[in-house]
């Protein structure tokens, strides 16, 4: 392996044929160098299809364009450290922000970098959490928007930018000519960064989106780009998107993220990288992040393994986990991150094999035609609170301690009632856990212990996101790939609320009529979902939701 590439390893078990020939196949068309020239028909052959995807291959050969920009970066960064900025907040949503909570919380921070907090949830505890955690004259407002009109961080900037009061504590990262442009530019912010209008969100990890916030942390964004730029001279990301494309479609088509400590925020941004990217048509890949390794017993035939292992992380449990897995015969890919920046790397091997699985499903992987349903009905939704003042609330069906069936049940029991949710599920099906609640560590121990209960009892692979972050993620393969999802929904009470100023709704409201409107979204795609309220302690409530969970589980085993 070259100097600078992080190891990869591919056991592909019982499909090595099938990848070699996919490999050839690729070969055959000169797969590599078309891409390098961003050659638009690998995607299909249709007009208006080459055209789309044509548009948005500019992450292609984004480092060599940023790179000349750099200069512009450390003047900002300059500037910033003199004018004594303690903190960052960076606003923003999917792409927009995965990248930056990435470099925050998987490189050290570097000498004289500052701390940067990730907003991305309308959740109105997350919110107030993050306003309070620092003086906010003191702090550094990124409000990071593609297209400048994303409903979340448009409600970011008008919070913050009513709580703070003051323009110079403010940037903009956003496509040139869009109107968060001339918002900014009106209103007098600090910085304005125009990004390359042809990297679509989900692959601009490696533009100002990522290397803003990178650079205010302290990381040398030089060093950074050098790293990510150095696979592109090795087949091995063309291998990975050979092996994730071809068994997708022979039926593997869970991709499972298992990483060492300290990776595991990668697993988030790789999750939305590939969900977005392949879900749609009524197919796709989902990748499944967060999850702790089991034993054979507890997985289907539908897996892909990807173990990212890293240079001076104590790695023995999961390897202690993966080894049965290969000698079970999984297809197993093991990267090896070594050295300083090797998170940028992976991110560009990724886009890359996620761009290759995409043509080989025959997809645009650039587009991500179904996000804007569930936006759309939000919209609607918030519009109805506006004028009559109030959201649409189902009824409550079933209560139970501290559940609420919120919907329509015609069960007696919430056992029963999970019965019937997962009572048809299938091998090779999922189970997708959706929290619109108040992130904190407590909570996440309880729902990742939930998942994992899930997983073993009934062999289904199943992920776990908070909302709205997943909207802008999985939230595309969940309306665009295949019908195989029970969508278990979770809302819960604000005790604290935040007004949005402009609007008559609440971040608390926002939040309520985001996980209505991504319900109707599904059901309208013939999803099956299930809406359960939980009040008081969140943690309480997760484990009762835990127990009615096993025993409804347990009716199906016995029938």
């Amino acid at each position: 392996m070259s100097e600078g590439i992080n190891d990869q390893m591919v056991v592909p078990g019982a499909f090595e044929s099938e990848v070699a020939e996919r490999l050839a196949a690729l070969d055959a068309k000169d797969f590599t160098a078309r891409f390098w020239r961003k050659d638009a028909s690998l995607w299909g052959e249709d007009a208006q299809r080459q055209k789309d995807v044509a548009s948005m291959l500019g992450w292609i050969d984004a480092i060599e364009r940023i790179e000349p920009r750099l200069d512009e970066i450390d003047a900002f960064v300059a500037d910033v450290r003199q004018a004594g900025f303690e903190r960052v907040i960076l606003a923003g949503m999917g792409g927009s922000s995965l990248a930056p909570l990435v470099f925050s919380l998987c490189e050290p921070r570097g000498e004289n970098g500052l701390p940067v907090d990730v907003l991305d949830s309308t959740d109105p505890g997350t919110v107030l959490r993050i306003e309070r955690a620092g003086d906010l004259s003191r702090t550094l407002v990124i409000v990071a928007s593609k297209s400048g009109s994303t409903a979340e961080p448009t409600a970011f900037d008008s919070y913050l930018f009513e709580r703070v009061g003051n323009p110079q504590n403010f940037v903009a990262i956003t496509d040139p000519e869009s109107p968060f442009q001339r918002s900014a530019e009106s209103r007098g912010f600090r910085k304005i960064f125009l990004n390359f209008p042809d990297v679509g969100g989900r692959f601009s990890a490696l533009t100002f989106f990522g290397l803003v916030p990178a650079a205010l942390l302290g990381l040398d964004v030089r060093a950074t780009l050098a790293r990510a730029k150095a696979i592109a001279s090795d087949r091995a990301p063309f291998e990975l998107g050979a092996i994730m494309g071809e068994l997708a479609l022979r039926g593997r088509d869970k991709v499972t993220f298992l990483t060492a400590p300290g990776l595991e925020p990668l697993g988030l941004w790789l999750e939305q990288l590939i969900a977005e990217s392949t879900g749609k048509e009524g197919k796709g890949i989902l990748p499944v992040a967060l999850e702790e390794a089991t034993t054979p017993s507890h997985y289907g035939h539908d897996r892909l393994f990807v173990v990212l292992r890293r240079e001076g992380t104590d790695c023995t449990f999961l390897d202690t986990r993966v080894a049965p897995l290969r000698d079970a015969g999984h297809p197993i890919v093991t990267i090896d991150l070594s050295g300083s920046f090797s998170v940028a790397q992976e991110m560009f091997r990724f886009e890359i094999a996620t761009a290759v699985a995409g043509a080989i499903l025959g997809i645009n992987p650039f587009d991500q035609p179904n996000v804007q349903e569930s936006k759309d009905v939000t919209k609607r939704l918030l519009k109805q609170l506006e004028d009559e003042g109030t959201l649409p609330e189902p009824p409550t069906a079933l209560q139970e301690g501290p559940l609420r069936i919120v919907g329509d049940s015609c069960a007696d029991t919430m056992a029963e009632e999970f019965h019937i949710f997962l009572g048809e599920a299938r091998p090779g099906e999922f189970i997708s856990i959706q929290a619109y609640l108040t992130e904190s560590n407590e909570l996440n121990q309880a729902l990742h212990h939930l998942q994992r209960i899930v997983r073993d009892r009934t062999g289904l692979a199943t992920t776990l996101g908070y909302g709205p972050r997943f909207l802008h993620s999985t939230g595309q393969y969940h309306k665009g790939g295949p019908n195989a999802g029970y969508f278990l929904i979770l809302t819960g009470d604000h005790p604290e609320d935040a007004p949005i100023p402009g609007q008559t709704a609440t971040f608390g409201q926002m939040i309520d009529a985001q996980a209505m409107g991504d319900q109707e979204a599904l059901r309208d795609k013939g999803r099956r979902t299930l809406r359960v309220h939980l009040h008081g302690d969140l943690v309480e409530a997760v484990r009762a939701l835990e127990q009615a969970l096993t025993k409804g589980i347990a009716i199906k085993e016995s029938v």
